[in-house]
């Protein structure tokens, strides 16, 4: 009997990499993989999958060798598990491209791109297909909490899938994206960010023109109107039909809110009642993700009616504005949010739903962008609703963050996770919303935290 070919990926735990790991366990293969952080909840998926999780890049990981090497984009030469591979000489792939030639090639995509909300609106689409019984694959940057899980194969012609503009891998600089050719492309929007691989924002619009330029001229392109930059992007050459989204604005596509929190809104087709949306989602954003992934799924013969039923049924994304604990007069909330817009819009929605109680905001400068300094004043005035702003300073950050009060006089400067836990019991007596803003695994402050509050 053949044994199952192995695959074995670098950078496992990252939210592609793991998802594909996920991808590739149901058709069939062998896989395992490695990464330097090891930690839920990805961990725990893919374990609960039968898949070998191995803690650090060494050489050793290669034996026995593999068919073939997954190489994840946060891998670079000089890592001792990359150099075995080229030494070795073994054969290896990016994500993408393994992802392109052994899922995507005979799919119907629907892609979501964009600085913020692809994780979000990437859910609400395979959602909306799922309960209108299309059983899509998809490859989400999170996990949805309808699914349980961040990616699978599915049992139909269509997958969904999170396009990331960040680049592929060490031997391919392109974004992931363009690997991707969707029949079906969402663009959020378009900001600066990932300073680290991009030199400026017209560097970004390239690639999100690489992207235009693989839609079929049969496909859907769906943008907001108000995204100049998505609008320079299309000016670039388009050759695909595009549908235009709105919130009170005239446009294809056009939200009237009911509530200005953005959890109860009408939506419009071409000036055509669809219906209403009554959701526990909050924000103008998530407002634009939902327009979007309603006019995708019409795309593929869902009508626009089905696709709002489907969402009053959406529970978001882990680590989206998730709720982690009420406990006495606070509410604990963990959030993914690591760019200044991100933040700004998430804040913004939870003031219009709370009012005028208490927010306290807490962030971990933790991307790239934002560890490099980029955002300065950006970020300082994204937290203007926060009635107090908490940022972490560890000792490996490349700028002094004290730098960010001379913009906002609700920022507070921490170099310990231990001192922001004490600082947050003590502001727990008068009760509030506590958000833990982070890409990452904070220092474990999540569990800390709740341990001291429950402790009260």
């Amino acid at each position: 009997m053949n044994r199952p070919l192995h695959i074995h990926i670098l950078g496992i735990c990252g939210t592609f990499m793991g998802g594909l790991a996920l991808i590739a366990r149901q058709l069939g293969y062998q896989v395992s993989g490695s990464d330097q952080h090891v930690y839920p909840p990805m961990s725990t998926q893919l374990e609960e999958q039968g898949i070998v999780l191995l803690e650090g890049y060494k050489a050793e990981n290669l034996n026995p060798k593999p068919d073939l090497v997954v190489i994840g984009n946060a891998m670079t030469r000089g890592n001792e598990e990359v150099e075995a591979v080229l030494n070795l000489g073994l054969k290896y792939i990016s994500g993408p491209q393994w992802l392109a030639e052994h899922v995507l090639q005979d799919k119907w995509v629907l892609a979501v791109a964009g600085t913020h909300g692809k994780t979000t609106t990437t859910s609400m689409l395979s959602w909306i297909l799922e309960y209108q019984g299309f059983k899509p694959g998809f490859l989400i940057g999170g996990i949805p909490l309808n699914f349980g899980i961040s990616a699978r194969l599915g049992e139909s012609d269509f997958f969904v899938i999170e396009a990331d503009e960040y680049d592929t891998a060490f031997f391919d600089k392109r974004s992931k994206f363009v690997h991707y050719r969707p029949r079906t492309a969402i663009l959020n929007n378009l900001e600066f960010d990932h300073a680290d691989i991009f030199e400026n924002l017209d560097a970004i619009k390239r690639q999100f023109h690489h992207l235009v330029r693989t839609i079929p001229s049969e496909g859907l392109i769906i943008a907001p109107s108000a995204e100049s930059n998505i609008s320079d992007v299309l000016a670039m050459g388009c050759w695909t039909p595009v549908q235009k989204t709105a919130i009170e604005t005239p446009a294809q596509w056009c939200a009237q809110l009911i509530s200005s929190d953005g959890s109860q809104f009408k939506v419009l087709f071409e000036g055509v009642e669809q219906g209403t949306v009554h959701w526990s989602l909050t924000g103008q954003h998530n407002v634009y993700n939902a327009l979007s992934a309603i006019a995708a799924a019409r795309h593929v013969g869902i009508l626009a009616a089905d696709a709002i039923t489907a969402l009053q049924h959406f529970q978001n994304v882990k680590r989206r504005m998730e709720v982690l604990a009420k406990i006495g007069k606070v509410t604990v909330y963990d959030d993914f949010a690591h760019h200044p817009t991100a933040i700004k819009l998430t804040l913004d929605g939870l003031r219009k739903q709370v009012g005028s109680e208490r927010i306290i905001a807490i962030v971990e400068p933790r991307s790239n962008t934002m560890r490099m300094g980029v955002h300065t004043q950006t970020l300082a005035e994204s937290l203007a609703q926060a009635d107090v702003a908490i940022i972490y300073q560890p000792d490996n950050m490349g700028w002094d963050l004290s730098q960010l009060t001379q913009y906002a006089h609700n920022i507070q400067i921490c170099s310990s996770i231990a001192a922001i836990v004490a600082q947050l019991k003590a502001a727990s007596v008068e009760g509030g919303h506590f958000v833990l803003m982070s890409n990452g695994s904070f220092g474990g402050i999540y569990t800390q935290l709740l341990a001291e509050l429950e402790s009260l």
